[in-house]
């Protein structure tokens, strides 16, 4: 840290008139995020952005925050206790600190992780609601320009379905489409499907493509639009909903030109693997509703927040797996040659037993035959238990965040809608 005075040994952290003293080498590795990013300022500026004021005479950084939520977060972050609510404060101002100093709601204790997800389901609201407001569009003064209102316009119609009554339509009309391609798709693999296909000369085929090609073609001007109206180039390609946009109309284009190259009739392409394959790639049209459904972005939005649990989880199975097949498949087949389980004949064939197990799927298709091999199988199953049920906290948390994140967006957008169609 090399702004601020050069000799001097500690800062001083002023928050809400509460007086801190840290070191510098604390305050570099300091477990708040907010605070150990003073260390890296290298200028006023930098150090303005990070607390509210700078006193440089006595090395004092000011924070306009609650004194005392911080004293409870301070204690906890020097492990001095379990972070929980500071008396007669509201849970979500004291969960909105815990966010400014860079908390977040897994840290608190389970009671209090309870009280804050009732208190959220309760009005509606969540920790990032500032965040929000600073990504809806401002409205736009006199001075602004014509096109650009009316590209903000078109691209709020286009990216949020419940911003207009146009937005709306539009989205039900997406939905519509997907919902048809989905049922041709499915149609087309049914046995009567193809027998009626082939008895009536394949006309049922070719209205079945003319479907597919306006479905397409209503996909294609869609994500064009989108892309023309979005703010960033770049960043519309990087959204993981615009990639799979793509992932599902580009195999269409892709069969379209083998068949133009490879001068192949319809029913040879279809035999081909990889036109399948293409054909099938369809399904990823079911994503598409992520857009219009906020049951399916907050399962999103909770696999992209939690991917450190879900590793964690994954790691909790491949250990157990390792474990209990090498132990199956000793106590099944490694001790007596004479009388072993073919099906535990090896580690990995062992593993998909495992598996199973764990998860309480249990298809039965092998199962241990001895004493010792099924007391091994329910000491498993027990264990598949335990350990798929100990990150469901922390994923369960999240999921709540993220709907209630999700829902106050979708609540702000309703309003806005609600006074458009009033004026």
């Amino acid at each position: 840290m090399t702004f601020g005075r050069g000799g001097a040994a500690s800062v001083v952290l002023n928050v809400g008139g509460a007086r801190y003293s840290l070191s510098r080498e604390l305050l570099k590795d300091f477990p708040l995020r907010r605070v150990s990013r003073l260390h890296g300022c290298r200028s006023e500026r930098d150090v303005l952005e990070v607390c509210d004021d700078y006193d440089r005479e006595r090395n004092e950084y000011f924070f306009d925050r609650h004194s005392e939520a911080f004293g409870f977060i301070l204690l906890y972050v020097r492990g001095h206790g379990k972070l929980r609510f500071a008396p007669r404060m509201c849970e979500l101002s004291f969960y909105n600190e815990m966010i400014y100093w860079g908390l977040e709601g897994a840290h608190l204790e389970y009671c209090c992780q309870r009280r804050l997800d009732d208190r959220m389901s309760d009005t509606h609201t969540f920790h990032a609601a500032d965040e929000l407001g600073r990504e809806q569009p401002r409205p736009a003064g006199p001075e602004a320009a014509p096109s650009r209102r009316w590209l903000e316009r078109m691209r709020r119609t286009f990216e949020e379905p419940t911003s207009s009554l146009a937005a709306q339509i539009l989205a039900s009309v997406s939905v519509v489409f997907v919902i048809v391609s989905m049922v041709v798709l499915c149609a087309s693999t049914l046995p009567d499907w193809r027998a009626a296909a082939a008895a009536d000369n394949r006309s049922l085929d070719d209205r079945s493509r003319i479907i597919e090609a306006i479905c397409i073609g209503w996909f294609t001007a869609e994500c064009i639009v989108r892309f023309i109206v979005s703010k960033n180039k770049c960043e519309f390609v990087k959204r993981p909903l615009n990639i799979i946009d793509l992932l599902a109309i580009t195999p269409y284009y892709i069969s379209v030109l083998m068949t133009v190259f490879t001068g192949e009739n319809s029913q040879l392409q279809r035999a081909g693997v990889t036109l399948r394959v293409l054909r099938m790639m369809r399904i990823f049209w079911v994503i598409k509703l992520a857009r219009h459904f906020i049951g399916l972005q907050t399962l999103g939005l909770t696999l992209k927040r939690c991917y450190r649990e879900m590793v964690m989880l994954l790691v909790f199975i491949c250990v157990a797996m390792a474990i209990f097949s090498a132990l199956s498949q000793l106590l099944e087949h490694g001790l007596d040659l004479e009388t072993s389980n073919k099906d535990f004949a090896s580690i990995p064939a062992a593993c998909w037993w495992v598996i199973i197990s764990m998860t309480t799927v249990g298809y039965g298709d092998m199962y241990p035959i001895t004493v010792p091999g099924r007391i091994l199988g329910g000491v498993c199953v027990v264990s598949g238990i335990v350990l798929l049920a100990l990150p469901i906290t922390f994923i369960y948390h999240s999921f709540v965040q993220c709907y209630h994140e999700l829902k106050f967006r979708s609540a702000r957008y309703s309003r806005s809608l609600s006074a458009e169609f009033l004026n």
